[in-house]
């Protein structure tokens, strides 16, 4: 049965990373939206001291309301789970699953910069001492990228907006409401953070995968993910 898939990236990416998956799931039937968050992709000309994870939410906020859907599978890669957490606080009504891949799953008052490994919490703090608007990329091969793929990923990386990484969420638990919770684990791509998420997921009773690959699922074994998203 055709669905709708509204895809949220991660740091430092854009829609980009998305089309291999999209492609595979639009020739499936479905209805695929991949947008890239403010500032980020090709809205870097965006970037602002104003752009925080707020805005981010309510990018894909106004994307669900504006395009009018509902019973959406709404996905979020890595800082995308900390956006559609939030997201699931305005529009609840409008989800009818999460998927969290290999993604952070705050809690109420947490920023980004709480999750992270301790390098790059060190990195978010040292930008956001010198008074920058943006964290620096990290490369892909840093995500542990496939190697044929990672000169690409460079090319189209882009700063962070460092907003969206020290906010910290309110979240009411409108989240734990929604009833289909899927955590994709990327299990070739160590990260103390993510292994947590995945860890709390399970003790939550979603549903849980894992895929061996780097932190990019979507890029590295996009059809694993379509056949994992059709499930769902």
């Amino acid at each position: 049965m055709p669905s709708t898939f509204v895809l949220v990236h991660g740091a430092w990416h854009g829609g980009w990373g998305w089309v291999r998956l999209a492609a595979l799931l639009r020739a499936q039937g479905h209805t695929v939206f991949t947008p890239t968050l403010t500032g980020q992709g090709e809205r870097t000309h965006h970037i602002s001291p104003a752009v925080n994870a707020t805005m981010h939410i309510a990018d894909i906020v106004n994307l669900i309301r504006y395009e009018r859907l509902r019973d959406i599978v709404l996905v979020g890669h890595s800082y995308g789970g900390s956006v559609i957490s939030g997201v699931a606080e305005v529009v609840p009504d409008r989800i009818a699953a999460l998927v969290f891949l290999d993604a952070f799953i705050p809690d109420d008052g947490e920023a980004v910069v709480d999750m992270v490994q301790p390098a790059v919490k060190e990195i978010i703090l040292a930008a956001q001492a010198r008074g920058e608007t943006t964290v620096p990329v990290r490369d892909a091969a840093a995500f542990n990228v496939n190697e044929k793929d990672r000169a690409w990923v460079d090319s189209l990386a882009s700063p962070q907006p460092i907003g969206t990484m020290t906010e910290k969420l309110k979240l009411s638990g409108a989240r734990e409401k929604i009833g289909k919770k899927i955590y994709i684990r990327a299990s070739d791509y160590p990260n103390v953070a993510f292994e947590a998420a995945h860890a709390r997921a399970k003790t939550e009773g979603w549903r849980t995968y894992e895929v061996p690959c780097g932190h990019n699922v979507m890029i590295d074994r996009p059809e694993k993910l379509a056949e994992i998203l059709n499930e769902v």
